[in-house]
Formats: C-alpha cells, structure tokens, sequence
C-alpha cells in the first residue's frame, strides 16, 4: 500500500516536569529528551512502522538536526528522495510534559516555512489513483492547498488532520475525502463547541462545508465518525498515560494505513484508537510510535 505524507519534521527537545509552568513561572524539570518530531515526520514514522510502503515530503535544515532526520527516516524504510534541504535552519519544538502525560509545545517552524508548492508535485504525479496523501497544518497554508487541489484531481484520496488549529478555505474542504480534527479543530473550523451531546451535529456541520468523510478524535473516549455508512463512536482503549505528545500523530499514520490496506472506516478508526493507546504509554514523539506486531 502507498501512502504519501507531506508535512513538517523537527527536533523535539523534551523536558518530563511535575506540573506544567503557569506565565511567568519557572519549574524544575526531570528527564531531557531530544528526539526526532514534527507531525508530517511523526506520522510518516508511524504509517511505516504499521507496515505501509511511505514517501515523505519535507523540508529540513541544511545543518545536523536536517541529516539526523533524514538518517532517522531512512533507518524506518521511509522513501526520502523527496526531501527538500534548506540553507536555513530546521524545525525545532521545546516541549514539557507533565506527570499525568499532558503537555505544552512551542514549534520554531525553521526550513518547514519554506516548504513551497512546486515542491510537492512530483511526489504527487508519482502516485496513482487511489493512493492516499496525508497532511497537517505545519507547513505553509499554499502548500497544503495546492496539494489537496492537485492530488484530488489525480484521483488521490486525501486525508487532511487539521493541526495544529487554523481558519480554512471553504472551498479547499470540498477536494477532502477525510478531515481528523480534534475537539478544538473541529470547533475552530465550525464555530460550534464539542460536547459529548453534540458532537454529531459539529460532524454534520463539517460535511455540510464539503468534506466528504468526518472523524472528530476524542482523546481517550475514541473517535466520532460521519460517513455515507456510518455514524457514531468507536471507543478508546484505556491506558495509563505517559507522554500524550504525539497521539494524534499516531493516530493519523494508523488511520492512514488502515484505510490504505481496505478496512472500513469504522474498522481503520479502531486499528487507529488502539496504536495511539500504546504511543501515549511511551515517552517522545516518533520513539513512541508502535511496530505493527504490537497493534492486534
């Protein structure tokens, strides 16, 4: 199965801290862990590890957290002759986890920010129909637009995660055949707060813009799904939470894989919901993801 990400990749320089600072305040922190991260890279990572046959389309630094990433994606099996180089720096992302595995991140875009359209097209005209393009928010909104536009005019079936959380064209909802926000995603593109009462109504209000398919994640409740042949929730899998810092990254990669190798939607959220538990059992982002013979 193929699937195309495209998206950001940074270093994630980690702190395991009691609580989470207020503003102005300072704490004393545990644990430093630097590791490989950005959402495109992160989801790259856990597609490929489920078993999914991955090219990535990124842009890093031309300095040493550029070739650390591109040595990390080759050593996963992930196809990196798409990979663009900078002369500026790469992405970076200061991230502080608490003891209940809740978290704060602050993302240096770096050599994401110039990820440019013309950039994308030939990972794209290599794929053939049917084959899924994944995407989030984390490079530049021109990107992420042309791409949508173009992979779904060859046929392309694209899954957009709305992340981290912006205001999107209308009409770019239309080419979607799936949007994965979460509850602050989906609120910010429909206005309408999430609650466990009208979560259905804030999935049909995403339909009604355009996008074909719905999946609105809810942390460890699961996910709600909208589709021509399903409506409802598929329930989480219950954990003690470590690091929940690239869950949804998780998430995605598996989401991905799942409706590449032809499972219903409902049948993929559930493959989807049960790696993701196991992420948030482990510490850092990519590190964190599981190998397909964990997720039964």
């Amino acid at each position: 199965m193929n699937i195309l990400l495209i998206g950001s990749s940074n270093t994630d320089m980690v702190v395991k801290t009691q609580k989470l600072p207020a503003p102005g305040e300072t704490v004393i922190g545990g644990t430093f862990l630097m590791n490989p991260g950005g959402k495109g890279a992160n989801q790259a990572v856990a597609a490929a590890r489920l078993g999914a046959h991955v090219r990535l389309v990124a842009k890093v630094g031309n300095d040493l957290f550029g070739e650390q990433a591109v040595e990390g994606f080759q050593k996963e099996g992930i196809d990196t002759t798409a990979i663009v180089k900078d002369d500026g720096p790469s992405g970076v992302a200061l991230i502080t986890v608490d003891d209940k595995g809740e978290n704060c991140i602050v993302v240096a875009p770096g050599a994401n920010s110039n990820l440019q359209p013309d950039e994308v097209e030939a990972a794209i005209d290599a794929c053939l129909p049917g084959d899924i393009v994944l995407l989030q928010l984390e490079i530049p909104l021109a990107t992420v637009e042309h791409a949508i536009r173009k992979s779904a005019q060859r046929g392309l079936r694209v899954i957009l995660n709305p992340a981290p959380a912006q205001r999107l064209p209308l009409d770019l909802l239309s080419h979607l055949h799936l949007i994965t926000p979460n509850e602050t995603e989906a609120e910010l593109l429909t206005g309408i707060p999430v609650t466990e009462d009208n979560v259905g109504r804030v999935a049909r209000a995403l339909q009604d813009m355009g996008v074909t398919n719905v999946v609105i994640t809810l942390g460890a409740k699961g996910a709600y799904i909208l589709s021509s042949e399903f409506e409802g929730t598929v329930g989480g899998v219950a954990v003690q939470a470590v690091d929940s810092t690239a869950a949804g990254d998780c998430f995605n990669g598996a989401l991905a894989v799942g409706m590449a190798e032809g499972l219903s939607l409902p049948e993929a959220v559930g493959f989807a919901c049960k790696a993701a538990a196991i992420s948030v059992t482990r510490l850092g982002a990519q590190s964190s993801m599981p190998h397909r013979h964990e997720v039964s």
